[in-house]
């Protein structure tokens, strides 16, 4: 079935505003992640998607050892209803093993991380012990095992530490890094090829003439292209001129995975592109119940030649706020599961209060600029979706559901923040 047929499968389809979730459902309906794996040290590996387990070669920890700066002791030689006096016989430190033996009524003092000694099985907190000479006092209440990590207790030797789909972040590279894996196989990064249409455009270090504006979209998505660490093309600005804007999309799909394009999807010029796509792929354009970002197109551009596989696009609007509410919302889910990401790490919604009443219109998703603190949120500004400040400003999106209306001071909202994301 083709991508336009699969569309108008869509239950409940409105051909004048889909919903932001079934167009975010379609969209993933639609694509599988790469299957190209290469290796590469574990320093490079920061940001890129695992291809494989990663198999633990040993247990984690590999030997019984203390959780915390105490005395190693036998539980048994504790009594339950007052303290207990014990000699300490000696020092164990972390990186060695004690090489006395610990005989009943004594203990040893141990430093975290240190292995427990074969004669002990509980370890007590320092901060509880009365210390006179070379001798403590234990006081009554302890658990048997308490403060100690089993061996194995993290990992288990022969099994999955990681799975293959994990998104590789410094706490997943250091846990690789403690199991003595040097290299590990991962899916080859994404190559996104990207641009922007409209002859009132300019590129940054060409003086302005009369109408034109500096091109913002492509330095925003080159920025959250590379946050998620994508290999980019950057085409430039393309002039509204059929032939330009052919040669560009043929250029792009040759040499990408996936084509993203800002402008030329607004209802006015649909029919045009739509025109000219026709040629190259299949590709649907939405207005999607949203705002900011209402025009948008998905679909795929055909390869040049016999078995050239092509490329994915994505055509979002011209507004700069409409471009970076359109790529967290749909694109950036799209390009972790093509880079073979599972689960997908999409954008998380978090609770808050709204600080101030916000008008809301039922019967589409609103992405409003906000600033969140101490579980409030309030607008960050002016809304427009052409200004741009009111991104920087903010720290977070509040998310006002397709079917919400008016918002009162102290009405509960989501927010998406903007931390690890912008």
């Amino acid at each position: 079935m083709s991508l336009v047929a699969e569309f108008h499968c869509l239950s409940d389809h409105d051909p004048d505003a889909l919903a932001v979730d079934q167009a975010r459902a379609f969209i993933r309906s639609q694509l599988a992640p790469l299957q190209t794996r290469e290796r590469v040290a574990l320093r490079s590996a920061l940001g890129r998607v695992l291809a494989g387990d990663v198999i633990a070669p040993f247990a984690v920890p590999a030997h019984d050892n203390s959780a915390m700066d105490g005395y190693a002791l036998r539980r048994a030689d504790l009594s339950q209803v007052a303290g207990t006096c014990l000699r300490v016989v000696g020092t164990t430190w972390a990186g060695k093993a004690f090489a006395g033996t610990v005989a009943a009524g004594e203990c040893v003092r141990i430093m975290t991380g240190a292995l427990l000694p074969p004669d002990c099985d509980t370890v007590v907190m320092q901060e509880v012990v009365a210390v006179d000479g070379d001798e403590i006092i234990v006081p009554p209440g302890q658990r048997p095992g308490q403060n100690v990590r089993r061996a194995g207790e993290d990992l288990a030797a022969g099994k999955p530490a990681l799975a293959g789909g994990r998104l590789i972040g410094p706490a997943e590279l250091g846990l690789i890094a403690s199991l003595g894996v040097a290299e590990v196989s991962v899916f080859r990064r994404l190559r996104v090829a990207f641009f922007s249409t409209g002859d009132e455009l300019c590129s940054i270090g060409t003086p302005l003439g009369d109408g034109e504006v500096y091109d913002s979209n492509r330095y925003t998505i080159f920025a959250m292209l590379t946050r998620m660490g994508c290999e980019v093309l950057d085409l430039g600005v393309v002039g509204d001129r059929p032939a330009l804007l052919e040669e560009a999309f043929r250029q792009a799909a040759a040499a990408a995975d996936v084509v993203i394009t800002s402008g030329g999807v607004s209802v006015g010029e649909a029919d045009f592109v739509r025109d000219l796509m026709a040629t190259l792929g299949e590709v649907l354009f939405w207005k999607i119940a949203m705002k900011p970002g209402r025009p948008m197109a998905f679909g795929r551009i055909r390869g040049a030649g016999e078995g050239a596989p092509g490329a994915w696009l994505f055509g979002l609007p011209g507004n700069p706020v409409a471009v970076m509410v359109a790529f967290l919302q749909f694109v950036r889910d799209a390009l972790y599961l093509l880079m073979g990401a599972d689960p997908v790490p999409g954008v998380p919604l978090l609770p808050a209060v709204s600080a101030v009443a916000l008008k809301k219109s039922p019967g589409r998703t609103e992405y409003q600029r906000g600033v969140l603190a101490d579980g409030r949120v309030r607008p960050a500004g002016a809304q427009g979706s052409g200004i741009l400040r009111s991104m920087s400003d903010a720290n977070c999106l509040i998310v006002l559901e397709h079917g919400r209306g008016n918002i009162a001071v102290g009405d509960p909202v989501s927010v998406q923040l903007f931390d690890g994301l912008l």
